[in-house]
């Protein structure tokens, strides 16, 4: 039986890190290492193990995405359909919002930012493994901070949770950057670049994809050709000579 790959141990690690933290900002945190552990574990077990691969780093989860599946923009048809992974929820869920609810595999809402990054990725690939040949997604954090009835990003909260929350997540994603030595590190959204700048070792290529969400005007003109324009030297057929 092959080893656990260092990605698996280290969301272990990290899951664990997070869970001792205390929240003013936030009214919900959700932690979907902790009750989406097994679509997590499933994710990395099957494509967290190959080094040399291109680091797509996000920021953190949506509330229909990894907060419902566990898997980084894991919109739920695709993470059932595509991924062929199914996500069973702990026993014990964190408290929810009622505008939020945790639903797991029989969430019906779609992550826009999730539904549109793996849209791009079916269409260029044709099976998850041509695309986890080349890529691999990592959340700088995990977890999905709600505040005031909306989604709060890492930035939203006050200067004590933001130290605190990097204390757990930078470790996390230096040791991920060593087990996998990625060819490059792409940061996206400019808080993932910022982080990957930060935390990169020198030589490491950095560079910015523009966020999908739908709430980006930019996104919405055509994000399928940003990601193809970033991403152009590891594509099937456009790589460099």
């Amino acid at each position: 039986m092959a080893s656990e790959p260092a990605s698996l141990r280290i969301a272990r690690e990290l899951a664990r890190r997070l869970a001792a933290l205390d929240w003013r900002t936030p009214s919900h945190v959700y932690n979907p290492l902790d009750y989406a552990w097994s679509g997590h574990r499933q994710y990395l077990l099957r494509y967290g193990r190959q080094r040399g691969r291109v680091l797509l780093l996000g920021m953190n989860p949506g509330p229909w995405g990894m907060a419902q599946t566990g898997v980084p923009f894991g919109n739920v048809a695709v993470v059932r359909d595509w991924l062929r992974i199914e996500t069973r929820l702990a026993g014990e869920l964190p408290e929810q919002h009622p505008k939020y609810p945790i639903l797991g595999m029989r969430c019906h809402r779609n992550e826009g930012s999730g539904q549109r990054l793996w849209a791009w990725a079916q269409e260029r690939f044709a099976t998850p493994d041509a695309f986890f040949e080349r890529f691999f997604i990592w959340n700088y954090c995990p977890l999905l901070f709600l505040g005031a009835g909306r989604n709060l990003i890492p930035g939203s909260l006050d200067r004590r949770e933001r130290d605190a929350l990097d204390a757990a997540c930078a470790p996390a994603l230096r040791r991920v950057l060593r087990a996998l030595q990625p060819a490059a590190v792409v940061g996206i959204g400019r808080y993932a670049e910022a982080r990957a700048q930060e935390l990169a070792g020198e030589g490491t290529r950095i560079v910015y994809l523009p966020h999908p969400s739908p709430a980006s005007p930019a996104a919405n003109r055509d994000w399928p050709s940003m990601a193809d324009r970033a991403l152009a030297p590891w594509l099937p057929g456009r790589e460099r000579r």
